[in-house]
């Protein structure tokens, strides 16, 4: 009977990894730029880098949903602790998802993305006979390079950090001390890129959300600037006259765009202008809000708690569905998976709004399987911290499991509470510069300091942007 469970929680996991591992494929081969079909060898190494990176799309997404998972089992485990058809559903197995994610986190970051990478960008050695062979060998050459340098590295830096014999020692451990410790570096930068986008990320959604809904209507006349863009339009097709003028067919491009969200806007029905926009706009400062002050909170527990810390309960962690991690049961828990949701989103769109990662935006049909070897590194570093980001910030109790749970900063008492002010703080700083943007531009205006563009934002699109008439959006 158990081999029998064991199986069936088997499959069950299987065909969960499937579903993520096709949907990782869609989305990644509706961005990716479209190749001929004639069969070479640029094709094959194309197909192999894309198997490769929608792996690790698929283990990034099994990372996001691995504390979901683990607190919606605890409180199933709690409503039904005697179902026989939730037997599969025990703590071995969410131990046993834990220590898989963290095995291929690893194994996607430090061995196949960069194969990926060396693989598209290698020729094959000088003298040698060109072929995939080649391409493989050269691969496995600039990997083994790779490896030395990498771990050169961290056996240098944990020498000057912690210099003792104990710790030089341990370190020639490549299994057990050597690839956690390297792992815990990459979980701390990952939670330093959370850092810095999830801020950006929560005043960023509001403007994302604004362009893909329909806003109301106040005050506007959306047929005399309809009238407007067609004179516009027209007026830029006689400029044209057949020639093809780069600045004017992007301009012409830009107007037609407004020219189709105006119509889209024309056509909207009611609720959607008037109903849909607000309660999506309160809602994302509802989970904004809450956000900021369960952080708050979570301070003050560190400065009066220890066992706060996301590793002072460890030792006293009791086993999956014995006891409710949420202090209101199944409400908080829900609660607590839908803002682990919302950071991850509002953390992906924060690190393509950031001036740095632009480069790696992409683009439908138009990108390069370079960036989106790039873009999937991203995203598994953001979804691999994940988890330690939100036991971190208070978000949720349930407690970090396998080799997440072995990183070497969470027990620091410092970088913890200054991990949550400055996520409170900076997410505050955010909100507030993004909602009170309008009044500071008219504060300008007023003191003619306008000219001088202190408070244009190039995360915010909105921003000087001409409507339809022809003149500035003002508050």
């Amino acid at each position: 009977a158990e081999v029998g469970i064991v199986m069936f929680a088997f499959q069950i996991c299987f065909l969960l990894f499937a579903v993520l591992y096709i949907v990782s494929y869609c989305i990644i081969t509706r961005y990716k730029k479209k190749s001929d079909d004639h069969e070479d060898e640029d094709a094959v190494v194309n197909r192999i880098s894309l198997y490769l990176c929608t792996f690790t799309l698929a283990v990034s997404g099994g990372a996001v949903f691995l504390l979901p998972f683990s607190i919606i089992s605890n409180e199933i485990l709690l409503s039904f602790p005697k179902n026989y058809y939730i037997q599969w559903l025990n703590g071995s197995l969410i131990h046993g998802l834990w220590n898989l994610v963290s095995l291929f986190s690893n194994l996607c970051l430090f061995v196949l993305m960069p194969f990926a990478y060396f693989f598209l960008e290698s020729e094959g050695f000088a003298g040698s006979k060109k072929g995939i062979r080649a391409r493989i060998l050269e691969t496995f050459v600039m990997l083994f390079l790779l490896a030395l340098l990498i771990l050169g590295i961290v056996w240098v830096a944990s020498a000057l950090i912690d210099n003792d014999a104990a710790s030089m020692e341990s370190l020639y451990d490549l299994w057990e001390f050597y690839l956690p410790y390297l792992y815990s570096c990459i979980s701390l930068m990952g939670g330093l890129l959370l850092l810095m986008c999830t801020p950006v990320g929560l005043s960023r959604m509001f403007t994302v959300m604004g362009q893909l809904l329909v806003k109301p209507t106040i005050l506007e006349d959306l047929d005399e600037q309809i009238y407007c863009i067609h004179l516009q339009e027209e007026a830029l097709q006689r400029r044209l006259n057949g020639m093809s003028v780069g600045d004017l067919n992007k301009e012409l491009d830009n107007i037609r765009n407004q020219r189709n969200k105006l119509e889209r806007r024309k056509k909207a029905s009611g609720w959607e202008k008037n109903l849909l926009y607000p309660i999506v706009m309160l809602i994302l400062l509802t989970g904004t809000t809450i956000s900021v002050l369960m952080v708050a909170l979570n301070i003050l527990y560190l400065l009066v708690d220890e066992t706060a810390m996301p590793k002072g309960s460890t030792v006293s962690l009791p086993g999956i569905g014995n006891t409710s991690l949420s202090t209101f049961g199944v409400a908080q828990a829900a609660l607590e998976i839908i803002l682990m949701f919302y950071l991850m989103v509002s953390s992906v769109v924060g690190f393509y709004s950031l001036r740095v990662f632009e480069v790696l935006t992409p683009r439908k049909d138009d990108t390069t399987m370079t960036t989106i070897i790039g873009c999937c590194v991203s995203i598994l570093v953001l979804s691999s911290a994940l988890p330690v980001m939100s036991r971190t910030l208070g978000i949720t109790r349930f407690d970090l499991l396998g080799d997440f749970g072995r990183f070497n900063w969470l027990g620091n008492f410092y970088i913890v509470l200054s991990y949550n002010m400055l996520f409170a703080v900076v997410t505050t700083l955010c909100l507030v510069r993004k909602f009170t943007s309008a009044v500071r531009e008219e504060l300008l205006k007023a003191l003619g300091l306008d000219k001088l563009q202190l408070s244009n934002s190039p995360t915010d699109p909105e921003s000087g942007k001409l409507s339809a008439n022809g003149h500035q959006k003002t508050l």
